[in-house]
C-alpha cells in the first residue's frame, strides 16, 4: 500500500488533536484517499514532557530540520505558531517540494501572499483552512464554492473570546471586567487578552478572508482595527432599544473593485442571522452576486474542531498527490488592490452624546450634521442623572466615514455637548 509520511511540527492542543484524528481514523482515511497516512516525525519543544496521549518517543525531535530535511516526509503540518521563524520553516519545506498544511493565522495574515507564490512556483499545495474560524470550512468554500461567483461582501464574527464576552454583557448584563475575568477562567481568553479584545486576532482573519475572497494581497496593516474595550452596558441597552445587537464584526466589502476591510464593534439588526451567534461560536456571512447571501456557522476554536480542519486539508493534499495535481489549484493574489478612502466608505452610524438638556440643542446639532451631508434617521433623548443634562442618541442615514469624523471634530468644540460617549457603525440594517 502506498504511504504518505507526515511531519507534524508542534504538539500543543491542536497538534495533539491532529495526532488523535490521524491515528484514530486510519480506516476512514485509507478509504477516502487510497493511501496510508502516517505521522513519521513530530517536532516538540521538550521530548521529556508528559503527554495526554501515548506516542512513540522515536518519532519525537526537538530539531525542526530533522523534520524539514527528512527525505521521506511528504507533507509538513505546521501547528507550532509563531511568525518569522515559522515562515523560514514553511519556505524551506516548499523549496524542497514538500506540501504544507498550517493552522497559523498570524503567519498567513503577514506572509500569506509570499508563501502562496512560493507554493505555486514549486508545484506544492499550501492549505490553511484552520487559520480562520476553527472548524468552519470557510476558506475552501471561498476558493471552490464561490469560484464562479463574485463576492461583494463578507461580514463575520471570527473571534470567540470577544463574542463570548459581548454575549455575557448583552444577555446577563455582566460588566466588561466581569465578562473578561470569566472568559479567562474558562480558558477562552489569555492572561493578556489584547489580541482578542483589541480586534487584532479578528483583523488577521479578515486579512486572510479578503485576500481569498477578493483575490488581492491584503496586508494586515491595511485592516482598520477597533477593539471592544470601550463597549459599555449602556451602549448595549441603547442598541437593544433601537432593535440592534452589538458584536465585534469583521467587515470586508468590494464595490467596483474598491475594497474596504475593518474590524470594529458594530450594531446589527436583532433579526439578522449574525445576531443569534452567541458564546464562543463563529460565523461568516458571505454575499455573492450569483448565489446571494450565505452563512457559515460553527465552533471557532478548540482541539478537535481545529484539528479536524487541519486533517481535512491533509486529506485534500493526499488526494491531490494521488491524482498528480498538487499546486495546480493554488491561487496567489492576482488582482490589483485598490483600497477605499474615507470619503468612499459609506455606512450608518450610532452616536451617543451627553448634552445640555435645553431647547434648541438638538436643532443646532442637526444643523452641524447637515453641514457635512449627514442626516438623522432616528433620535432618542433620555434624562441623565446629572441635573440639566440629557443623553442624546442619534442614528444617521448612510454617510461617508470622512463626513462622520468631520462632524465629531465639530461637535467636540460645541458648548452644549459635555462628551461624545460612543460611536458605532450600524450594519445589516436593511
Amino acid at each position: 500500500m502506498n504511504k504518505v509520511k507526515v511531519g507534524l511540527m508542534g504538539m500543543g492542543t491542536v497538534g495533539t488533536g491532529v495526532y488523535r484524528l490521524v491515528e484514530g481514523h486510519q480506516e476512514d482515511l485509507v478509504k477516502q484517499t487510497g493511501m496510508d497516512i502516517q505521522i513519521s516525525r513530530i517536532l516538540v519543544q521538550n521530548r521529556e514532557k508528559k503527554r495526554t496521549i501515548a506516542i512513540d518517543e522515536d518519532l519525537l525531535t526537538e530539531d525542526p530540520y530533522t523534520v524539514l530535511q527528512d527525505p521521506e516526509v511528504d507533507v509538513i503540518v505546521e501547528v507550532m505558531g509563531g511568525v518569522e521563524q515559522t515562515r523560514e520553516y514553511v519556505l524551506a519545506a516548499l523549496e524542497q517540494g514538500k506540501h504544507v498544511v498550517t493552522a497559523n493565522k498570524d503567519l498567513m495574515a503577514v506572509h500569506g501572499g509570499e508563501l502562496l507564490e512560493k507554493a505555486v512556483k514549486h508545484g506544492c499545495d499550501l492549505f490553511y483552512e484552520a487559520s480562520v474560524a476553527g472548524g468552519i470550512p470557510i476558506l475552501r468554500a471561498l476558493v471552490e464554492g464561490f469560484s464562479s461567483d463574485r463576492i461583494t461582501k463578507m461580514m463575520g464574527i471570527v473571534n470567540g473570546t470577544s463574542n463570548y464576552m459581548l454575549t455575557k454583557m448583552s444577555q446577563e448584563e455582566e460588566s466588561y471586567e466581569s465578562a473578561l475575568k470569566e472568559a479567562q477562567e474558562l480558558g477562552y481568553a489569555e492572561a493578556d487578552p489584547t489580541s482578542d479584545v483589541g480586534g487584532l486576532d479578528a483583523a488577521r482573519k479578515m486579512s486572510i478572508l479578503s485576500t481569498l475572497g477578493f483575490h488581492v494581497g491584503m496586508n494586515l496593516d491595511e485592516v482598520e482595527c477597533v477593539g471592544m474595550e470601550e463597549v459599555t452596558l449602556e451602549d448595549i441597552q441603547y442598541a437593544k432599544d433601537l432593535g440592534y445587537i452589538i458584536k465585534l464584526i469583521g467587515i470586508a466589502k468590494q464595490d467596483d473593485e474598491l475594497i474596504e476591510v475593518s474590524v470594529e464593534p458594530a450594531m446589527i439588526k436583532q433579526s439578522h442571522p449574525l445576531a443569534s451567534v452567541n458564546g464562543v461560536f463563529n460565523a461568516v456571512y458571505v454575499y455573492g452576486e450569483a448565489v446571494g447571501e450565505t452563512m457559515f456557522y460553527g465552533p471557532g476554536a478548540g482541539e478537535l474542531p481545529t484539528a479536524n480542519a487541519v486533517v481535512s486539508d491533509l486529506v485534500t493534499v493526499v488526494k491531490n498527490m494521488k491524482l498528480g495535481v498538487n499546486g495546480r489549484g493554488m491561487l496567489a493574489p492576482y488582482r490589483e488592490k485598490k483600497l477605499k478612502s474615507d470619503d468612499e466608505i459609506f455606512a450608518k452610524y450610532f452616536v451617543r452624546l451627553l448634552v445640555d438638556d435645553q431647547s434648541g440643542v438638538l436643532a443646532q446639532i442637526a444643523k452641524k450634521l447637515a453641514a457635512y451631508d449627514v442626516s438623522i434617521e432616528q433620535v432618542i433623548q433620555k434624562p441623565h442623572e446629572l441635573e440639566h443634562k440629557a443623553e442624546l442618541i442619534i442614528v444617521t442615514h448612510q454617510s461617508t466615514k470622512k463626513s462622520i469624523h468631520h462632524v465629531l471634530e465639530e461637535l467636540k468644540s460645541f458648548e452644549h455637548i459635555d462628551a461624545i460617549k460612543s460611536l458605532y457603525r450600524v450594519e445589516a440594517s436593511e
